[in-house]
């Protein structure tokens, strides 16, 4: 089995040795995404839930690319700065998985790249 890289420009490019994502067989595993606008590479993050909507459309940009979407996304791993933003990032996250939602976790940490609030991946499978 072959792993296949997957880039796209409608996501921010990596800010290191890494992947936006790798195809190995049926399952994506798409790298760690932040609230970068793709074209400008500024962040966006004026609010909690502005910045938690940017990083799932990076993350639906990635998964696209690979000719997947949210259906096939089995789990996730959200990084958060303060967990009292779980609720309002769990209200904004929710809107991208209506039904049978993705196992997950969620894991408070003292910094994330670029200092953003919230980062988020997630392996899907087809």
């Amino acid at each position: 089995m072959s792993n296949k890289i997957i880039f796209t420009k409608e996501a921010p490019g990596p800010i290191g040795p890494y992947s936006q994502a790798v195809l190995a067989g049926n399952t994506l595993y798409v790298s760690g995404q932040i609230a970068l606008e793709s074209e400008t590479g500024e962040l966006i993050n004026e609010n909690i839930t502005e910045e938690t909507h940017a990083v799932m459309k990076n993350l639906e940009a990635v998964l696209s690319a690979a000719d997947f979407s949210f259906s096939n996304v089995v789990k996730c791993t959200i990084f958060i700065k303060s967990m009292d933003e779980f609720g309002t990032i769990n209200e904004a996250y929710s809107k991208y998985f209506k039904i049978n939602p993705p196992a997950r976790e969620t894991v408070e940490v003292s910094k994330l790249p670029k200092n953003v609030n919230v980062e988020i991946s997630c392996i899907a499978v087809k």
